[in-house]
């Protein structure tokens, strides 16, 4: 019924709308408050759709309530706004930081994951679900990943050290293929297919290497091209071109498409500084500015769809009392893995403890869009009852880190600083 042009009026109409009035009443951060009111939104098009009788009217509400959010996200516009984030990113910060920031995007998420898993399975044992150990830590795989546009857009807004905003950054936008390779492993598992599938660290390499390889390789080819032309939209073009090729080209050979355009990011990063030093940063100012509003426009749009979705998911049967499980769980197992990977980071960045960084980073591990996209990927290996559980549970995460967490880490890391201080003084 819908087309491209009636879902880009209805998208952007809400976008305006919240942002204006959040601008000029409520003041929330902007991300929080399109995923807050679109939530409002959404339960409004329920009750409405629940008391209208026409048929019509109810199929023009479930058509605007429903979005396809994994075409959306995974094969669509997901490599533009990883692009975009890593895009601010500098490989020199990276390589001085970089054993907290792999600790963390690679021991940590899989931690994550396994104590998520085990937290789960417990809990379905104890509420009589039909949900195996593998199937649990698939579903770990699922929500471990740390989403890098809450990461960027939320979490550096009220002033985080340098150290650990960058790595908080830096571990979101690097264990996007971690949770891809491990969602992998355990859906192989899951399926049945132990013979067939491929084992982990296999997948693991494929994925992370194959998709650094292509990274780089795309990236090099199209800054030859950007860089001896002066034309300001051709250098949009190709970096266009360039992130979409390297994902399609991840896409066809299995890679991690994530991976691939956060490393095409940190490398135009790196050479867009250097041609600000040869010629100036005034004639990449147009550059950078298309790159900033495509990232809040995508933004803004994931944000209004889990909006939209997310009372939809909240009707599925029993989804709220596990959704709350999920919720425990998941918080417990982000402290674990986090703490547990402090040991092998050495020094922690900013002279934090270890009960603080734990503290902040896993208050600050907001999940997303990802999370979203593997979870709706699990429709053909899981029974209905099942797949229900898992983007039921998901969304409430989601929701639960974005809204909640989002809005109260400002207060978890003024006490942290607060505490570091007393004790500094002492």
């Amino acid at each position: 019924m819908f087309n491209f042009l009636t879902y880009a009026i209805i998208l952007l109409g809400l976008i305006v709308f919240i942002g204006f009035v959040n601008e000029k009443m409520t003041k929330l951060t902007y991300e929080i408050s399109l995923m807050l009111f679109s939530v409002v939104v959404g339960a409004i098009l329920a009750i409405v759709f629940a008391l209208v009788k026409n048929q019509t009217v109810r199929e023009l509400i479930d058509t605007i309530r429903v979005f396809n959010l994994e075409e959306f996200l995974m094969n669509g516009v997901l490599c533009f706004m990883l692009f975009a984030g890593s895009f601010r990113m500098r490989l020199s910060d990276f390589k001085r930081l970089a054993r907290p920031i792999g600790v963390l995007a690679f021991l940590c998420t899989f931690l994550g994951a396994v104590f998520y898993g085990g937290l789960f399975y417990l809990a379905s044992q104890i509420f009589n679900l039909p949900f195996s150990l593998p199937m649990c830590l698939m579903f770990g795989s699922i929500v471990a990943p740390t989403d890098p546009i809450a990461a960027t857009s939320i979490l550096n807004k009220f002033g985080l050290p340098k150290d650990i905003s960058f790595v908080l950054e830096g571990e979101s936008l690097l264990n996007d293929g971690v949770g891809v390779a491990l969602f992998v492993c355990f859906s192989n598992m899951v399926k049945a297919q132990k013979q067939a599938g491929e084992g982990f660290f296999v997948v693991l390499f494929r994925e992370i290497l194959g998709a650094v390889l292509i990274g780089v390789a795309v990236t090099a080819l199209c800054y030859l091209i950007f860089k001896f032309t002066k034309d300001c939209r051709r250098r949009i073009f190709i970096s266009l071109f360039m992130v979409a090729l390297a994902y399609g080209l991840c896409e066809i050979f299995d890679c991690s498409g994530c991976i691939a355009s956060v490393v095409c990011g940190a490398l135009f990063a790196t050479f867009r500084g250097n041609e600000e030093v040869k010629h100036g940063k005034m004639e990449l100012e147009d550059f950078d500015s298309f790159w900033e509003t495509i990232d809040n426009l995508l933004n803004s749009i994931l944000y209004v769809i889990l909006g939209l979705s997310f009372i939809r998911i909240l009707q599925m049967p029993h989804v709220i009392l596990l959704s709350l499980v999920a919720i425990l769980c998941n918080t417990v197992g982000r402290a674990g893995s986090v703490f547990s990977s402090t040991f092998l980071m050495g020094k922690l960045p900013d002279n934090y403890n270890k009960p603080g960084f734990t503290l902040l980073f896993t208050w600050g591990g907001l999940k997303g869009g990802l999370c979203i996209a593997l979870a709706m990927s699990t429709f053909s290996m899981l029974t209905k009852e099942e797949y229900h559980i898992i983007l039921g549970c998901t969304y409430a995460i989601v929701f639960f880190t974005t809204i909640i967490q989002g809005l109260t880490v400002k207060k978890v890391y003024d006490g942290i600083t607060k505490r570091m201080s007393s004790k500094a003084a002492v």
